[in-house]
């Protein structure tokens, strides 16, 4: 068990004939007792600032850790939401794709169908071209016929006559 300033100050050296000087060292023991006091003053001071030291250490160190789990929970969430963000993106991009080749489809579809339909015209102009020619042709051999010619050189007279002679 360590000395204590009491302990000291209570200390009883037994007399011997040629001892010390017995002021001398109830002086130095005056001393030692204050230096000693002031020793353990100091220690428990400097014990409770090491306790206070320590809280505060446990504390930043909760701190830390709780940092640190922070960091790691944004980071991790970070990379959900990267991975989310490329997997959205690619489904956008396949279906923008899908879109395109569907609109590509139709629009070649209805290029096809419209190429058809033209052709289909086409034929359709050359058929009523033909037809056309014909009859402006039967309409022109008709009116060069020689009937013109005798209607234009038969009397009024005649020509009633050969209705009456008709009815």
């Amino acid at each position: 068990m360590p000395l204590t300033p009491l302990d000291i100050h209570n200390k009883e050296f037994t007399r011997s004939f040629r001892g010390y000087d017995e002021d001398e060292v109830n002086e130095f023991l005056d001393q030692v007792i204050k230096d000693y006091e002031m020793v353990i003053r100091e220690k428990k001071d400097l014990q409770e600032k090491v306790s206070q030291l320590d809280e505060k250490l446990g504390h930043f160190t909760n701190i830390e850790e709780t940092l640190n789990k922070s960091i790691l929970v944004a980071q991790e969430t970070a990379e959900d939401l990267r991975g989310n963000a490329t997997k959205e993106s690619k489904l956008i991009v396949k279906e923008a794709e899908k879109n395109a080749d569907r609109i590509i489809n139709e629009a070649l579809n209805k290029s096809r169908r419209i190429s058809m339909d033209v052709e289909e015209l086409k034929k359709q102009a050359k058929v009523f071209r033909t037809r056309l020619k014909m009859l402006v042709e039967a309409q022109l051999e008709m009116i060069g016929t020689d009937d013109w010619d005798q209607l234009f050189d038969t009397e009024l007279g005649e020509e009633l006559d050969l209705v009456e002679n008709d009815s």
